[in-house]
């Protein structure tokens, strides 16, 4: 990577003053160590914007049980700040200031606004703070409010903290941008849209979604007035393109937050997008706080990040504590292209009774296509997804999903990041992640991918589909980066596939 540091500074760990009760709250005192956070690097169906507008997301309505961001998983306890919850995850905090933060046990600590508080519990369903938000919260909240890079597991509540982050700090009296969010893909601009609008439904808070459209609905950048709306939310091309045109002011921004900021920030990713407008952002306002979140950092990244933002507080898990536990996880060895077919429609599908709805990841296009017109011939209802459909037929899919009509998605890396759907629990991996123009397994895609099924604590299953010998030497690479083996299924026995589905909750 181009851009390397020199060092990181001196890095502070938070630790609970008393361990000893795991009901009491958890005030942190601050003792000199370095530690070290985050992992991995990405591949999507690659950069997501061509034409720049705001879209209209009404039509993409998530369920009232799609939306909910609780963090019920069972993860492994490390023993930092364990007064939050009983099922502790191996999180830790690392502060930058010596400012002392205490982990927030109900929504109540957090001085919110009644407005905020009856969207979190009447819209949302919450009932307190998952564990990332208990530690994370307080650190956005609290002045002086100093920046944040946060990692956390799959489906363990990151929207809410950054979301709830947004709506805290904006004045709905201001007509004007005073938060900003910044996405890879379209779709997951529009999902983080969707969740705020529900969130902040109470507290009159506007918000506009700054993400590529079709032709049909393109406006021009010369014709659009000046943004308005208090919390804005886009790719960075149009971003980019809207403050550069003076539609989008960055004047009043306090608030800047990155969603799956380690592709944001990655050289082969987003990189010198995101910079521009940080040091657009900082032009007006040098107090601007920027979070960044994401389930991976990549080594170069997480270097590359501490560098640019500046005394950050830090939250982050032990890479081997990634790969979540709720998610089963296998390996079935197919002799060939056509039986990993044959798996799906004779053994996963007939045989998994309580199944919700299914994610298949293909690693091209063509693979997209080939398997949605088997499946359709053998009767099963599925759609595809890829970068290379038309906007208006990727948000169908995503809609035909969401509400349930199609039970099986096929996709390339496109959904891989951040896509939240509850019911889905089944995730193929028909065809297994490498890193683009190169043998190796992308670890960070992996855990992305996976962690689209048992989203939010609920049961899930992950089929990885082994075809040759290049497939077993990038699964036992996967094994070892995570320090976990995975359990082989011979691929036409029926009595095999019942048990694991039954140990999994789908049979």
């Amino acid at each position: 990577m181009a851009d390397h540091m020199e060092g990181e500074g001196t890095l502070l760990e938070q630790q609970p003053k008393d361990a000893s009760s795991s009901e009491s709250k958890t005030d942190v005192t601050v003792t000199e160590e370095k530690k070290r956070w985050g992992d991995v690097e990405f591949d999507d169906d690659k950069k997501d914007d061509k034409v720049s507008d705001a879209v209209d997301i009404s039509s993409l309505k998530i369920s009232e049980e799609g939306v909910v961001d609780r963090a019920e998983a069972v993860l492994k306890s490390d023993g930092v700040m364990d007064a939050v919850d009983s099922d502790d995850s191996n999180i830790r905090a690392v502060t930058a200031g010596d400012t002392p933060y205490t982990s927030a046990k109900t929504f109540e600590e957090l001085n919110l606004s009644p407005e905020l508080l009856r969207g979190l519990y009447s819209e949302m369903g919450f009932e307190k703070p998952s564990k990332i938000q208990a530690i994370s919260l307080p650190m956005i909240l609290t002045p002086p409010y100093q920046n944040l890079i946060a990692q956390a597991h799959n489906g363990s509540g990151k929207t809410t903290c950054f979301v709830l982050g947004m709506l805290s700090r904006v004045d709905p009296k201001i007509a004007a941008p005073q938060a900003l969010c910044v996405c890879p893909t379209r779709e997951l601009a529009m999902q983080n849209q969707e969740v705020l609008v529900k969130m902040g439904k109470h507290t009159g808070i506007t918000s506009v979604c700054a993400v590529p459209t079709d032709a049909g609905n393109y406006v021009s950048t010369s014709r659009r007035g000046p943004v308005n709306d208090q919390v804005v939310i886009g790719t960075p091309g149009t971003l980019k393109k809207w403050m550069s045109t003076k539609v989008l002011s960055t004047r009043h921004i306090k608030i800047l937050v990155f969603d799956e900021a380690d592709h944001m920030l990655a050289q082969d990713g987003f990189q010198d997008d995101s910079l521009r407008i940080i040091r657009d952002i900082q032009k007006n306002r040098d107090d601007c706080q920027i979070l960044l979140f994401s389930a991976t950092y990549d080594e170069n990244v997480k270097q590359f990040t501490t560098r640019v933002i500046s005394k950050a507080n830090q939250v982050f898990v032990k890479k081997e504590d990634l790969s979540l536990d709720v998610i089963k996880q296998y390996l079935v060895k197919c002799p060939d292209e056509l039986a990993k077919v044959e798996v799906l429609k004779d053994r996963i599908f007939p045989l998994a009774e309580k199944l919700g709805q299914s994610i298949i990841f293909v690693r091209t296009r063509e693979n997209a296509s080939m398997l949605h017109s088997k499946l359709e011939a053998e009767g099963y209802k599925c759609t595809s997804i890829q970068g290379g459909l038309k906007l208006e037929d990727r948000d169908r899919v995503i809609k035909e999903f969401r509400t349930g009509l199609t039970k099986i998605l096929i996709s390339t890396d496109v959904l891989a990041r951040g896509f939240d759907q509850a019911q889905v629990t089944l995730v193929v991996n028909f065809d297994l992640p490498v890193k683009h123009a190169s043998p190796d397994p992308d670890y960070e895609v992996y855990l992305h991918r996976i962690g689209r099924s048992g989203r939010f604590g609920r049961k899930g299953a992950a089929f990885n589909f082994i075809c040759n010998d290049r497939d077993e030497r990038i699964m036992s690479k996967i094994e070892r980066y995570f320090e976990r083996q995975v359990p082989e299924v011979p691929w036409d026995s029926e009595d095999a596939f019942e048990a694991v589905l039954k140990d999994a909750g789908l049979a």
